[in-house]
């Protein structure tokens, strides 16, 4: 390095080709200034004492043999998240929250995925759809948790399963909207279109719900691989552009999705003025079929693509809202189109109801083989009372 303005730097001995030179370049004109104010008489010295005071500075050693080392050293550097240093505490509660609706979502998407499962009589083509989304969240929910246990060293390592695990994650995110689009596409179908649900093919909603994000996810790892081959896959910073190989189609779902939502509440709001009830009526159950439809076709995430704004108090809500709306979704799905869902309720019922007649049967039947008088009296009794139940 040779100082030109004023010659009194003699040249030193590098390694001719550094690969953090561009990024570098601020830490020299530092020094610098440094050198100018000190008046050297030793370059050398004078060098190496004026990089020992810079604080928070990123370096990369250079070895004995003329080489540089294969990574930088950032040990020294201080935090650049603005936003984390300033609201640590809403930060903290936000993760709480997070993990406490991503908890309460997975048990109540496994209750609704085994109903699903074990109520065969109600495996229509809607309730299909319904089951497969059900079980995108409680993959992706899981694949979150999983997430969360990766230390901090090793998602600066880059380890090849973490960034598998990435990846599958990633996955799952996609098909989780693509079975949004499908629960769009068939209440679109049977709602809008006024098209015979019965003609709809259930192996065109596989397709779409699981098959098509796999080339997605497939380019964005390549993409990953040959230009941002770093921390774990996972995050997106300023300049970097391949998340928005798989985040393009998820945001095109969600506005086709809000297409869908507007057409449905649009024949909804016909048909229900086209009725005999009051208006107050009519607006209420357009509300209410409004909010039920916003978890199920993922219109809530569409609020994260506003900008909060500057201040504090927009800052702090949008955290919130955010951390609350996302970890809660599976539950509010779950609730909306199992729990609530008149179809599960009366299966369910009704296989309370039998379960509680063979029970009853079953505890009659053994009272009446208890009973100690002759063979044809037990016998005859037994059977009357079988055939009165």
């Amino acid at each position: 390095m040779k100082k030109e303005s004023d010659g009194v730097l003699r040249q030193m001995t590098w390694p001719p080709q550094s690969p953090d030179l561009n990024p570098i370049q601020m830490v020299w004109d530092e020094m610098d200034h440094r050198v100018k104010a000190k008046g050297p008489t030793s370059a050398q010295h004078l060098l190496q004492d004026c990089w020992k005071t810079i604080s928070g500075s990123a370096y990369r050693e250079c070895m004995d043999n003329g080489t540089w080392a294969l990574k930088s050293n950032y040990s020294n550097c201080e935090p650049i998240l603005e936003e984390k240093r300033k609201y640590p505490t809403h930060y903290k509660i936000a993760l709480i929250i997070n993990y406490l609706g991503h908890c309460i979502s997975v048990g109540a998407l496994v209750v609704a995925f085994i109903l699903f499962l074990c109520l065969r009589s109600i495996r229509c083509l809607r309730n299909i759809i319904h089951w497969n989304l059900i079980t995108t969240f409680i993959l992706r929910n899981v694949m979150w948790f999983l997430l969360q246990l990766i230390d901090h060293n090793i998602h600066e390592s880059n380890e090849p399963w973490c960034r598998l695990i990435t990846t599958i994650y990633n996955y799952f995110v996609v098909t989780n909207f693509f079975w949004m689009f499908v629960e769009g596409c068939y209440l679109h179908t049977a709602i809008v279109m006024t098209y015979s649900t019965d003609k709809l093919r259930k192996w065109v909603f596989l397709f779409i719900g699981w098959c098509i994000p796999c080339p997605i996810i497939v380019a964005w790892a390549i993409g990953k691989l040959y230009y941002e081959n770093e921390q774990c896959w996972f995050g997106k910073e300023p300049g970097k552009y391949m998340d928005y190989i798989y985040q393009g189609p998820v945001i095109l779902v969600l506005l086709i999705n809000f297409v869908f939502l507007f057409n449905i509440v649009r024949i909804l709001m016909t048909k229900l003025r086209a009725s005999t009830t009051s208006e107050t009526i009519q607006y209420r159950k357009a509300v209410k079929a409004t909010l039920v439809l916003l978890p199920l076709l993922g219109i809530t995430y569409m609020l994260f693509f506003v900008n909060p704004g500057e201040d504090d108090i927009s800052q702090i809500v949008f955290i919130y809202f955010n951390s609350f709306l996302q970890s809660f979704q599976g539950f509010f799905v779950s609730v909306f189109y199992c729990f609530l869902n008149g179809e599960v309720r009366s299966a369910v019922r009704k296989r309370w109801h039998r379960w509680q007649d063979n029970h009853a049967l079953r505890v009659r039947v053994a009272r009446a083989m208890s009973i100690p008088t002759s063979p044809t009296r037990i016998s005859f009794h037994s059977i009357k009372q079988t055939t009165a139940v």
